[in-house]
């Protein structure tokens, strides 16, 4: 396996929505995933493809957020979603988007990044479990069982600290059934 990855490109829209639709069963990603592309409240985004030779395998996107509405400082952007073809999983292609996601925002001047997501996944990336805890919460409730899915890792050291509160996400989130774990 030689994987690469780059920015995807507006041409290769079909085939990334098809890994979402497969990676996922469902056609509730691929929607998410062009809603979000056509988006601009999250603008600019960060949309990452892995490739075997030239065929696409995965697919990550991040997208710009605010913190109540404000667009100064720490910049934060949320990772949704991250999509491997079934037969490519478990195989650290996620971990390779992921990383090479964080450091695409780092030149970005980001510093900040956040996930509702597995528990057992992410922390291995980085990100810090019960985001909420540390002071940014979500834009719908969690349920307290899966407080810790709501993960933050901070890019830029300090960033953390800097501030908190809501986390308003792009329109294309701003729906309940997005919130939940």
């Amino acid at each position: 396996m030689n994987i690469s990855i780059r920015k995807s490109t507006d041409t290769d829209l079909k085939t990334l929505l098809e890994v979402n639709r497969k990676a996922f069963n469902s056609d509730v990603e691929p929607q998410l995933v062009n809603n979000l592309l056509n988006d601009d409240t999250a603008s600019p985004i960060l949309s990452l493809v892995a490739c075997n030779e030239e065929n696409i395998v995965g697919h990550i996107l991040f997208s710009r957020c605010t913190l109540n509405g404000k667009n100064n400082t720490p910049t934060i952007y949320i990772l949704a979603p991250l999509a491997i073809l079934p037969e490519y999983q478990k195989k650290g292609i996620g971990g390779m988007l992921i990383n090479e996601g964080h450091k695409q925002l780092k030149n970005m001047h980001v510093d900040l990044s956040c996930v509702l997501g597995h528990i057992d996944y992410y922390p291995r990336h980085g990100y810090i479990k019960d985001a909420k805890s540390l002071g940014y919460h979500t834009m719908y409730p969690i349920p307290e069982e899966c407080k810790d899915a709501w993960m933050i890792i901070e890019l830029k050291k300090g960033s953390l600290k800097s501030s908190g509160g809501r986390v308003i996400c792009p329109k294309a989130l701003d729906k309940d059934e997005y919130w939940r774990e």
